[in-house]
């Protein structure tokens, strides 16, 4: 039986410490200022991100993982004898997947398997996690996938965007609605539905934004108590560890996986972001 290398991308938010400890191999996508390239936490930290965005009068741009780059990527393990199971960002917010297919069929598909998290950030590092923890234990490669889908098919994202500036700038609300969402301390509340953001909410100040992400866990989630539950933050940490211990009160959750967002998705989101991921009924 092949050894088997589980790949993700940096859309996952995991800290590239973190997953290397999980033997897992990240690929940094790639973050424009203007004609500045940098490699998600290679070349550029989520520190230096987040000063530079104080500064920065446009928009950072993202680009998918082309092709070319998955065959190089993907190449180096193949010829050191690895099965490769990749997990990727999703492909409702880019085209890395499709990419990743295309490599897939130029490099051979027993040698890869491609799997759309329809997801970003910690709720999809959470599958990152668990295919390399199943890894750790022996476990096959289609015992891996099968968690991975069942995963896949359950997580809930459910986020609050703490700044609309970011959202203005990249055209999502109007210069009129940020101001007034500003002002007023009002928070629109995101989901996913089939690896696509879709409006859920809006709430009005951070006791409210709690109060939301309880009750939605309440509502939708399964046997929170026994999950890994996924957070992360963006600038904001003081507030994700009150999230992080309002779940624990309510659910006695033992284990979290939380990390701060990094310039992938920053460069969407902007500081102030939230998010809980967790699995639904």
């Amino acid at each position: 039986m092949k050894k088997i290398k589980i790949i993700a991308d940096s859309g996952c938010d995991l800290e590239r410490s973190y997953a290397e400890e999980l033997g897992v191999y990240i690929i940094p996508m790639i973050v424009y200022f203007d004609d500045e390239a940098y490699y998600d936490r290679v070349t550029m930290t989520t520190e230096e991100f987040y000063e530079k965005l104080k500064t920065f009068k446009g928009l950072p741009k993202t680009t998918q993982i082309t092709p070319a780059r998955f065959i190089e990527e993907f190449k180096k393990f193949i010829d050191e004898g690895y099965h490769i199971i990749y997990i990727s960002f999703s492909s409702g917010l880019s085209g890395t997947y499709q990419s990743a297919l295309v490599a897939r069929e130029e490099l051979g598909e027993e040698n890869i398997d491609v799997i759309d998290s329809k997801g970003a950030s910690v709720g999809y590092g959470l599958m990152v996690r668990e295919a390399a923890l199943m890894l750790k234990e022996g476990k096959t490669r289609e015992e891996i996938i099968d968690r991975v889908t069942f995963m896949r098919d359950r997580m809930e994202y459910i986020f609050a965007v703490g700044n609309l500036e970011m959202l203005k700038r990249g055209g999502r609300i109007s210069s009129s609605k940020a101001l007034i969402g500003n002002l007023l301390n009002i928070k629109p509340i995101l989901q996913f539905d089939n690896g696509y953001i879709v409006p859920y909410d809006k709430v009005r100040g951070e006791k409210a934004i709690i109060k939301k992400m309880i009750e939605t866990m309440q509502e939708r989630g399964y046997e929170i108590e026994k999950q890994v539950i996924g957070l992360n933050y963006s600038r904001n940490l003081d507030f994700c560890m009150q999230i992080k211990e309002e779940i624990e009160r309510t659910f006695n959750v033992k284990e979290f996986v939380i990390s701060e967002i990094g310039p992938t998705i920053g460069s969407h989101v902007g500081e102030g972001t939230t998010s809980v991921f967790f699995m639904r009924k």
